[in-house]
Order: structure tokens, then C-alpha cells, then sequence
């Protein structure tokens, strides 16, 4: 029996897939239903590897910023 793990998992899942393919994946799930949320790690894990440290600063930078927003926004009613 073949065992993969979800990592392996997802990227067969996305491999050989277009630009506009992959565009389409990850705005499907952001926002959705949280079992996607893995799969959005390990593609985020995958751009981390291959990108510089100036674009990994860029990135924290960004997710900071957000944080910082959002920490200061007001409560959503609920």
C-alpha cells in the first residue's frame, strides 16, 4: 500500500495544473472551508523555500501589516 503524506498529497494534487489553474485553487479556498486551509500551507511552504530574503521580509512584512490591521479593527457584530 502507498502512503502519502499530505504533502505529497496536495502537490499531485496541483501538479500539472496552469497558472490560471493554481490562481483558481488558491481563491477557492481562501475564505472557505477550513480543511483547505493545509493545502494553502503547504503552498505557501513551497513559495518560502524557493524565494530570497528580500522577498521573505516582503512577505512578513505584509502578514505583519495585517495583523496590525485587523488588530486594531473594530469587534464584527456578530
Amino acid at each position: 500500500m502507498n502512503n502519502l503524506d499530505l504533502r505529497q498529497a496536495i502537490v499531485r494534487r496541483v501538479q500539472g495544473k496552469s497558472g490560471e489553474e493554481l490562481t483558481d485553487v488558491i481563491e477557492s479556498s481562501i475564505g472557505n472551508d477550513e480543511r483547505a486551509l493545509p493545502g494553502l500551507g503547504v503552498l505557501f511552504e513551497m513559495i518560502w523555500k524557493s524565494s530570497e530574503a528580500t522577498e521573505h521580509n516582503k512577505m512578513v512584512e505584509t502578514l505583519y501589516n495585517h495583523l496590525q490591521d485587523a488588530e486594531s479593527a473594530p469587534p464584527s457584530p456578530s
